[in-house]
């Protein structure tokens, strides 16, 4: 019973930063912001439905679904700032447009030596 109530717990906060990431790529301004919120999407979202999967299957005796939930999330938690860096580069260098209200352009000082 108790590990229900904990795998519930995850799943509803996973399903929670999913939602909001789904609402802020709608609402986001440019394509910068909205790759922002499609990375909190993954990690945030995906990992405790990940940790609620891997609790359901450890707490039944599936040691396969445990398992493979875990080294899915570390696979996450190891590739997504590194996928979305670059996204958001390549973004960047193809001239996406930024946001009028964007105060800070880190990139831009390198976009001068190219």
């Amino acid at each position: 019973m108790i590990y229900r109530i904990i795998m519930d717990i995850f799943f509803a906060i996973g399903i929670f930063f999913m939602f909001a990431g789904v609402v802020g790529m709608l609402r986001m301004p440019d394509t910068f912001c909205r790759l922002q919120s499609s990375t909190n999407i993954v990690t945030l979202g995906a990992l405790p439905i990940l940790i609620g999967a891997a609790i359901y299957g450890f707490s039944t005796g599936n040691v396969g679904i445990g398992l493979k939930s875990l080294i899915i999330g570390i696979f996450i938690i190891v590739t997504n700032p590194a996928a979305s860096h670059a996204m958001t580069r390549a973004a960047y260098k193809s001239s996406a447009k930024m946001d009028p209200r964007t105060k800070c352009d880190d990139y831009g000082r390198d976009r001068v030596n190219e």
